[in-house]
């Protein structure tokens, strides 16, 4: 056990100082999961090897350079249009801090902690961030690279399976399932996640909140972020709603937010995404916590295909180890039909042995 743990400590030590390389190297390896159905479908219609993965690099790179420009944009115009709610700010923190003192909190220490938010802070932030978005590019080189790789990789994977099948089917069984499961969470996550994007996008432009755009694609990010996700979609749009339109607007984005984002992503959403992903809630939110933990925002977007894939290592592969998948995975409902056909013959025997007995009577 001591070997063991102290082994796990380093592998995690390795990835918590290797997340730069760790985080888009997987991410890369998702997208390729993801899009392997389309690589596959255009070979079978008589596409040449090279040209499918060249569309398909082709395609899922626009639409990140689209996204990162949609979001570049935005919090460019963002930093340019807070400043003009840093009075709006400033009146906001001294009533709050009268609010506050009406409860026998010490006007002081109010003041001392009102004076220290400053708005300008946050511009400044959001400056360095923009600034320090010109390191992106050299990692967009990196996930195209990846992504080109994988994908001329991805066309010989059945028969790199079918080889490890010889040796370790329960591995090739593993892998091929984390795919499956990984593929169906991407798909109805995204699709969900768009559809949230829009519908929150549309009732923030109604409500009056500037940027609508930005934080409907902040809700499209967050939608891969399991349980927390939709508060870290909210905070923003509800606190500029605030700025902007006072107390009552900020309530309405907060029911607004929680009746879309329940509806759609707690009572619809599951109902698609069914046993697909096999983990019970608890799991997904210590997973979140915990690839946020070592990888950083890119480990929280992608906590649950990590945690696939852990599982389908270390848990799937091996039989004695499926306890885990009873503590940690989801409950299946069985079906009571099993148990009625259990019952019939026993009724049916009754049947027979009654008329079987009354000939002799």
């Amino acid at each position: 056990m001591l070997v063991g743990s102290a082994s796990g400590f380093l592998v995690l030590a390795g990835l918590y100082f290797t997340a730069w390389l760790v985080g888009p190297v997987f991410l890369a390896l998702i997208i390729v999961i993801a899009i392997s159905p389309v690589q596959s479908w255009l070979r079978r219609r008589g596409w040449p090897g090279w040209l499918t993965t060249l569309v398909l690099v082709v395609l899922v790179v626009g639409l990140l350079l689209l996204f990162a420009l949609v979001i570049v944009v935005s919090i460019a115009r963002l930093a340019a249009l807070l400043p003009q709610y840093a009075d709006r700010a400033d009146d906001l923190l001294q009533s709050l801090a009268g609010s506050l003192g009406q409860f026998g909190v010490d006007p002081g220490q109010l003041q001392q902690a009102v004076s220290s938010i400053d708005p300008a802070k946050l511009v400044a932030v959001i400056g360095a961030f923009l600034a320090g978005l010109s390191g992106a590019v050299s990692s967009l080189v990196f996930l195209l690279c990846l992504l080109l790789f994988l994908s001329v990789e991805s066309g010989g994977m059945d028969e790199r399976l079918a080889a490890v099948a010889g040796d370790r089917p329960n591995l090739e069984r593993a892998l091929r399932s984390f795919a499956r499961g990984t593929r169906t969470y991407l798909v109805v996550t995204t699709v969900f996640g768009l559809i949230v994007g829009v519908l929150d996008g549309a009732a923030l432009a109604v409500i009056g909140v500037p940027l609508p755009v930005l934080w409907g694609a902040l809700s499209f990010l967050t939608n891969f972020i399991p349980n927390v996700g939709f508060i870290i979609g909210l905070v923003p749009p509800a606190l500029l709603a605030l700025l902007s339109g006072g107390v009552s607007e900020m309530l309405l984005v907060i029911g607004v937010y929680c009746v879309l984002n329940f509806v759609i992503q707690s009572l619809i959403q599951p109902r698609f995404v069914g046993d697909s992903v096999g983990l019970a809630m608890t799991t997904t939110f210590l997973a979140l916590i915990f690839w946020a933990w070592l990888l950083g925002p890119l480990g929280a977007l992608l906590a649950i295909p990590l945690t696939l894939l852990v599982k389908a290592l270390l848990v799937d592969v091996d039989p004695t180890a499926r306890w885990a998948i009873a503590l940690a995975g989801s409950l299946e409902r069985k079906p009571s039909a099993p148990r009625q056909d259990r019952r019939r013959p026993s009724a049916e025997a009754g049947r027979s042995t009654a008329r079987a007995a009354t000939p002799q009577a």
